[in-house]
């Protein structure tokens, strides 16, 4: 135990006596949770729409008044061309193309079906799926409007109506960055820990001074014991300054226990390290650790479900999350800092990331190649 502490001393030297490292240590996650939690989001909020007024009636105008005064849709052009309307569409100054032939008014206004085309910019299908929804729902409204003149109010009043009352559980805002910030929490320890911890160690192969140690009688385990425990303190200080910042800047909610979740955060960091420290004693330089480490954080983070749901992904993808610790550590924070789960809620998740960790660091050890 004494030798690994001594070890654990000599690699907190190491660290703070590289000021570039000493800086980053707190300098990333203050600017990481004030940049990407507001930036990352799908929310859509200023869908850029032309219109093609064709009939040019009070019932267009109505519905083109129902576009403007949705909090979705900005009406930025308008014009009687389909050519112009769809070079617009073409060159990114308009997400949808909303074209009112002539004689809408006329058939809306008759009680017969109007019909209208709406031309949206799918290249983003999930921004083209939600502009379709918003719009949708204004059409929505204003067909009830059509109903309710036409039919009068009081035979709209006396047909029978199924009334939903709805609450949203969890995050009743639906503020998104409630749903983000957990996510970036994750991506900010693994971040951290992932690039420092195996460039500590391929940097000490270039420098040559990690021969100072392989000559020594050292274990093995020692050593990788001693080379996660720096990183993993550092991970968890990371992990409270994002926190800190999330609740006084995005006053963002903690429903569960903070002990918990520091434990997961633990065993997350530590399945973490053991996969860089791994891929830290096959690489020998740290350009070979870089790209060999930049390709596990690309997979780690865009299929840990920070962005999207893993449930969606293909079975096959949903496989290899299996050993992806980032996978894990993602349902953990939102479910403890939203829901409030306590640890029989997330047990599974928990001995899966206990599993991950022991397999991962037994296998730096055993790959590791110490002369004596």
């Amino acid at each position: 135990m004494r030798t690994i502490l001594y070890l654990i001393r000599k690699e907190f030297l190491q660290i703070f006596r590289d000021k570039f490292i000493g800086k980053a240590i707190f300098a990333v996650p203050i600017v990481q949770m004030l940049i990407l939690v507001p930036a990352v989001t799908f929310e859509i909020k200023n869908v850029k729409v032309c219109i093609i007024d064709m009939d040019m009636t009070a019932e267009s105008r109505g519905l083109v008044s129902k576009l403007e005064g949705s909090t979705f849709f900005h009406v930025r052009f308008s014009t009687y061309s389909e050519k112009e309307a769809n070079d617009l569409l073409h060159r990114g100054k308009c997400d949808l193309v909303l074209q009112i032939p002539s004689g809408f008014g006329k058939e809306t206004g008759q009680g017969r079906q109007g019909k209208i085309l709406a031309s949206v910019n799918a290249i983003n299908a999930v921004n083209a799926q939600l502009s379709w929804a918003y719009l949708s729902g204004v059409i929505r409204d204003y067909n009830l409007n059509i109903i309710a003149e036409n039919a009068g109010a009081r035979t709209l009043a006396a047909l029978p109506q199924i009334q939903v009352t709805n609450r949203y559980w969890y995050n009743e805002t639906l503020n998104y960055k409630y749903y983000m910030l957990p996510g970036v929490l994750g991506i900010l320890i693994l971040a951290i820990g992932f690039v420092l911890a195996g460039l500590n160690l391929v940097k000490e192969k270039e420098s040559g001074t990690i021969e100072q140690i392989n000559v020594t009688p050292i274990k093995k385990y020692q050593f990788i014991i001693a080379k996660m425990i720096p990183f993993l303190i550092i991970g968890l200080i990371d992990l409270a300054i994002g926190l800190l910042i999330g609740k006084l800047t995005f006053n963002i909610p903690f429903e569960g226990s903070i002990a918990l979740l520091f434990l997961c955060s633990a065993i997350f960091m530590t399945a973490l390290l053991g996969v860089a420290l791994l891929i830290s004693t096959i690489s020998n330089t740290q350009q070979q650790y870089m790209f060999t480490g930049f390709l596990f954080i690309i997979i780690f983070v865009l299929m840990s479900g920070v962005f999207t749901p893993s449930e969606s992904m293909p079975v096959w993808a949903q496989k290899i999350n299996l050993v992806n610790p980032a996978a894990y550590i993602m349902r953990i924070n939102r479910m403890i800092m939203l829901k409030g789960s306590a640890f029989s809620d997330i047990s599974r998740d928990i001995y899966s990331l206990i599993i991950i960790a022991a397999a991962f660091t037994a296998l730096a050890v055993n790959r590791y190649r110490k002369t004596v």
